[in-house]
């Protein structure tokens, strides 16, 4: 059975170790948009930093990685977190031992209905084709969401 077929299925703890174990990473969380608009945290997985699990209960769209990958439909993919600019992105995600993360929209035909993310403790760029998988993997999940 394939990844994406794996997927199929509601338990999204399970999808999130399957990713994890495939990608090779450390860390993934899921995210919900909520109808105040703002994204939920739904699940993840162990070994988050504290700093980033509290910051990232709900996250407002536009704001952070998972805010921007829904605010924008693509993936947010970065090679050192600790050192990237952007000033959207929180200094609480800067000042952790998370370094590579990636980040994309789970979409419901063209509608976001939240963000699959996923990182590592190493810096790492995702190629174009984790990149695709991913956000394929974000699609299928969504169709698993009640």
């Amino acid at each position: 059975m394939d990844l994406l077929e794996s997927l199929r299925t509601p338990d999204i703890d399970q999808s999130l170790r399957m990713l994890l174990a495939h990608f090779k990473c450390d860390i993934g969380t899921l995210h919900t948009l909520g109808s105040d608009g703002k994204l939920h945290l739904r699940a993840h997985t162990p070994g988050i930093p504290e700093q980033i699990l509290s910051a990232s209960r709900v996250i407002p769209v536009g704001k952070g990685i998972a805010g921007l990958a829904a605010q924008n439909k693509k993936a947010m993919n970065m090679c050192n977190l600790t050192q990237d600019s952007d000033p959207r992105i929180p200094v609480a995600a800067k000042s952790t031992d998370i370094i590579g993360a990636i980040c994309v929209p789970m979409m419901k035909g063209d509608e976001v209905v939240g963000t699959l993310g996923i990182a590592v403790r190493t810096e790492r760029t995702f190629t174009p084709a984790e990149e695709q998988l991913l956000t394929d993997a974000g699609r299928v999940i969504a169709t698993q969401l009640a």
